[in-house]
Order: structure tokens, then sequence, then C-alpha cells
């Protein structure tokens, strides 16, 4: 984004507002880019942060809704790395607004979009918040049980190996083999107790037999 654009100055001042714990401020300067945006593309921006800052679920919603509508009206190179941002923050309203399924529909659609996210520390916290609404969002199976138990046991080095691959799977073949790698890393290495290795084991039919 450009940032002499008088609009994303705004949104600037507003997310430092915001940072300082000035959410009065932070909403002002928010609204003043929404008021003074001059087309579909400012306004996509000033949507964006606006929503950030309303009362109820069904308002923040609606905000990223209007964000949404706004970038597919623009529909150009300029906002092609917006999607997978845009549609994780409508997966985390319907969450919110207690609609997995439509929460879900969005943070599929984020993971599909995540390629256009050029690589960095964004690229990365866009990546994981795509991860947690797909889990969040869908029904909790064995290997999230698993993964409570080796936590309450603390058995770090088991969940040292499963935890990267596991929180950042995107639901792809290439994401669900190395997860899959990991637990049989794990399984090999016999650090789950007993127990625990039998549902691992389960785990990983499970997850193959998904993939096959």
């Amino acid at each position: 984004m450009d940032p002499d654009n008088p609009v994303v100055r705004l949104c600037v001042q507003g997310m430092a507002a915001e940072a300082e714990g000035r959410a009065d401020d932070a909403r002002a300067r928010f609204r003043q880019a929404w008021d003074i945006a001059a087309d579909d593309y400012e306004k996509c921006v000033a949507a964006h942060y606006l929503a950030r800052h309303q009362p109820t679920p069904a308002e923040t919603l609606r905000w990223n809704q209007e964000c949404l509508d706004r970038a597919d009206a623009v529909g150009d190179e300029r906002v092609r790395g917006f999607y997978a941002s845009l549609h994780v923050t409508m997966g985390s309203a319907y969450r919110a607004l207690g609609d997995p399924t439509a929460a879900h529909r969005h943070f599929v659609r984020a993971a599909a979009h995540i390629g256009d996210v050029p690589a960095g520390a964004y690229a990365d916290w866009t990546r994981f918040g795509i991860a947690d609404g797909l889990r969040t969002t869908r029904r909790n199976g064995p290997l999230a049980a698993l993964l409570e138990r080796l936590c309450a046991r603390g058995e770090l080095r088991a969940l040292g190996v499963i935890l990267p691959p596991y929180l950042g799977d995107l639901g792809t073949e290439e994401e669900r083999e190395r997860l899959i790698t990991a637990l049989r890393m794990v399984h090999a290495a016999r650090w789950p107790a007993d127990d625990e290795q039998q549902a691992l084991g389960a785990v990983i039919s499970e997850l193959m037999g998904v993939s096959g």
C-alpha cells in the first residue's frame, strides 16, 4: 500500500493509537479514513480497519463484508494479496457469531489465497490464523484429544515435533504428509505412554486413509 495515500496514512495513525491503548482515537482515525475514501480501493482499506472497532459481532461482520465487497469491486492486482486476510476476518466474525459452518467456509477460502501473500512475517501470521480457524471450526478429532493429553503430561519432546506442522496445517496434501511424518517420528521414538502410543498409531492410520 502507498504510505503517502491519505487513507493509508490515517489507518497507520489509527493502528499506532490502537497499539498505545487509545481505542477512541483509533476508531476516529479509521472512521475519518472511511469518510474521505474516494474509490473502492480506499474504501476497502478503510473498512478493513474500521471493522476492528465495532460494538457487536454483527457490526464487525457487516464491515468485514463491506471490505470484501469493495475488494471484489476493485478486482485487480492491488487487492490480490488482501484476500487471505479478508477471509480470515470474515471467518473470525462468523465464528464470533456462533456460525462455525460459515466461518469454516471462509477459512478454507483464506487458505486458497495464502500463496498470494508475499513471504514474510505477515504471511506467517496469516497462515497461522487460517490454520487456527480451520481447527476451531471443525469437529475436534482424535489428534486434538491426543495433543491435550501430551500437553497435560508435559511431553515436550513429542509436542516439539508435532506442533509446528499441526499448527501450520492448511489442509493441503503436502502439509498433511508433513504432519504424518512428524507423527511417525514420534511414534518410532516411543515417547508417548503406552495408551498414547496406541492412540497415536490410530491417528496416523486415519490421516493416511484421508490422504490416500
